[in-house]
């Protein structure tokens, strides 16, 4: 497993030219060409599902398969995703979770490292995924995904609601989806055992 951190998080650097999701992708392309990877299943969550279907459209020969969880990326008519620069971190909790009174987080209770990064992370989320976190050109550019693809969905995701994931579904030739129960945005912190079967029953 692989789990790259996104240049500008985590305390690190971004170089100016990479500005985009599109560009992240080519880049996460170029590195399975460098590892020389084969048959590589793309898991992304919200803005890494984004990611991982940027990269799918990108048709690299090394991925066989694609799974997206409750991610954004597309525009879809009455469906708006969360304005996340707008909102608390404890609003964001509450839109996050079906129950988010488990997962709220005291900021002054986090280490300092995590602390000093946030502002960083933050600032290099806007520049990838705008204000809007969509591409008006993606929903019409995922129809040239042609590995195997399950949209897996939490139920009370409020960030970005099934009907939004429905319609990401529906935009990638033969893709399944699959609504995942009592939980929300993040199934891999709040159910994580009900999205591995999820993810496995695809796979496997």
């Amino acid at each position: 497993m692989i789990t790259p951190t996104h240049p500008g998080f985590a305390g690190t650097s971004r170089p100016a030219a990479l500005a985009s999701m599109r560009g992240l992708a080519a880049l996460y392309a170029a590195l399975l060409d460098e590892l020389d990877l084969t048959d590589v299943t793309l898991v992304g969550n919200s803005i890494g599902g984004w990611i991982a279907a940027e990269i799918a459209v990108l048709q690299s020969p090394r991925v066989s398969t694609a799974v997206l969880v409750d991610a954004v990326g597309i525009e879809v008519s009455g469906h708006p995703v969360a304005d996340f620069f707008s909102l608390t971190l404890d609003q964001v909790t509450h839109l996050s979770y079906y129950e988010p009174d488990k997962f709220r987080i005291d900021f002054a209770t986090l280490p300092p490292a995590v602390q000093a990064a946030m502002p960083g992370n933050r600032a290099s989320l806007a520049t990838y995924a705008g204000t809007t976190f969509a591409d008006p050109s993606l929903v019409d550019r995922l129809a040239a995904i042609t590995v195997p693809t399950l949209v897996a969905w939490g139920e009370a995701d409020r960030i970005c609601d099934p009907d939004y994931g429905r319609a990401y579904a529906a935009a990638i030739p033969k893709a399944q989806f699959r609504l995942l129960t009592r939980t929300g945005h993040l199934p891999q912190l709040e159910t994580p055992d009900q999205l591995l079967d999820a993810v496995w029953d695809f796979t496997g």
